[in-house]
């Protein structure tokens, strides 16, 4: 029942920042709704048991693609989007 209950939570959070991540107009905004969402998602995977797969995704996404999109976002002075 407790694992019903803090998966639900799990997945409440999940929904709105997926759409928050698309639904942003400030890039950069985004991009931290991004880092959140797979942050969540990573404690996600790791209370469902699949503790490798939530550290890869810990490690790879949000420590690569996301501070590489940041990067991206700083170097080319990302605009709002209209």
């Amino acid at each position: 029942m407790i694992y019903t209950i803090i998966f639900l939570i799990f997945a409440i959070i999940l929904i709105p920042l997926a759409l928050k991540t698309v639904s942003e107009k400030t890039l950069s905004h985004s991009a931290v709704y991004l880092m959140v969402f797979l942050i969540v998602l990573s404690a996600l995977f790791i209370f469902l048991g699949g503790s490798i797969v939530g550290a890869i995704e810990l490690l790879v996404f949000v420590g690569a693609v996301v501070t590489l999109l940041v990067f991206t976002l700083m170097l080319t002075g990302g605009k709002e989007l209209e």
